[in-house]
């Protein structure tokens, strides 16, 4: 196992503000308790950040053509916000991420030192640090998580699958936002793993156009973004390996009230994270940022038909 560093970036632009911040600068943070779904009912919600609205959407969607009566409370505000809710009994389910989850439950355990970074551990880390009135369901494939990113045609030049690979290369101009140079994971953490040295850093912004930008034009030759941005697909970026773990997973993971754990909702929801991949979440996110801007709902119905759940 290896030292997850417990700074740790969230995997969209909004996830990280959601896992790095404080309750202190959240006005939303510690809310009053709020008013708890029937027992026939799930409350579900999201982070207010759009994968996350989609995920709830499609965990909606699943449930409702179950017969599982639901209720939408979405775009809460930060895991402060949310979290609080799951406690009270307010939210009964929310999408997930098991590696910045777990380190926010031990955190609230006075838990400083967060040590899985692999799959199967931190989740079933995440599971046993839960307090005992909530429980994660069957963790999906896809991942939200940082990933050193390089251009198609460079990889395809420089031979490059895995960060290893492009750490090989010597000194490389690198791109992303500036707390990626000091946060554990990041330049440290890729130098300690792999080795990588680092000609210059430019500071860009959090997986956002900047960054983009630098990459599509070879202001940067490798930078930080995010394995689910659309920007992957419609750039022809590629997201090296880490084969040294030196991102902890991020699994996407339904976390839910136990009471409202029912037999049919976890075959549901089971039946979802079994489809739900890496590569449909980036076609699912490029869909929600298109042109038409459809709507969250509409773009998690279309995709249960297809998907067949």
């Amino acid at each position: 196992m290896k030292r997850v560093r417990t700074a740790v970036a969230a995997v969209t632009t909004a996830l990280l503000t959601l896992s790095a911040c404080g309750g202190s600068a959240d006005p939303l943070a510690n809310p009053p308790a709020g008013e708890a779904a029937p027992s026939d009912t799930i409350a579900i919600g999201s982070a207010n950040f759009p994968e996350s609205t989609l995920l709830a959407e499609i965990y909606a969607g699943a449930l409702e053509g179950k017969g599982v009566k639901v209720e939408r409370k979405l775009s809460l505000g930060s895991r402060e916000t949310y979290y609080a809710g799951l406690q009270d009994g307010s939210i009964d389910l929310i999408p997930e991420y098991t590696g910045v989850l777990l380190v926010h439950v031990n955190k609230l355990a006075g838990k400083d030192d967060t040590t899985e970074t692999a799959e199967d551990e931190v989740y079933s880390a995440l599971r046993s640090a839960l307090p005992d009135t909530l429980t994660v369901l069957a963790k999906s494939s896809a991942e939200n998580k940082d990933a050193v990113v390089v251009t198609k045609a460079f990889a395809t030049e420089k031979n490059l699958k895995t960060i290893e690979d492009l750490a090989k290369l010597g000194p490389v101009t690198f791109g992303g936002p500036s707390e990626f140079q000091q946060r554990g994971d990041g330049l440290p953490g890729l130098a300690k793993d792999y080795g990588l040295q680092i000609k210059e850093y430019r500071s860009l912004d959090v997986g956002g156009p900047l960054t983009v930008e630098a990459l599509k034009t070879g202001n940067v030759q490798a930078a930080d973004l995010f394995t689910t941005d659309p920007a992957l697909k419609t750039n022809d970026f590629i997201a090296l390996e880490d084969p040294k773990l030196n991102f902890a997973a991020q699994n996407v993971v339904p976390l839910i009230n136990k009471a409202k754990a029912s037999d049919t909702v976890k075959t549901t929801l089971d039946a979802v994270s079994a489809k739900l991949t890496t590569e449909v979440l980036i076609e699912l996110n490029a869909k929600l940022a298109g042109p038409t801007k459809p709507n969250a709902a509409t773009v998690a119905k279309e995709w249960l038909a297809s998907a067949g759940v």
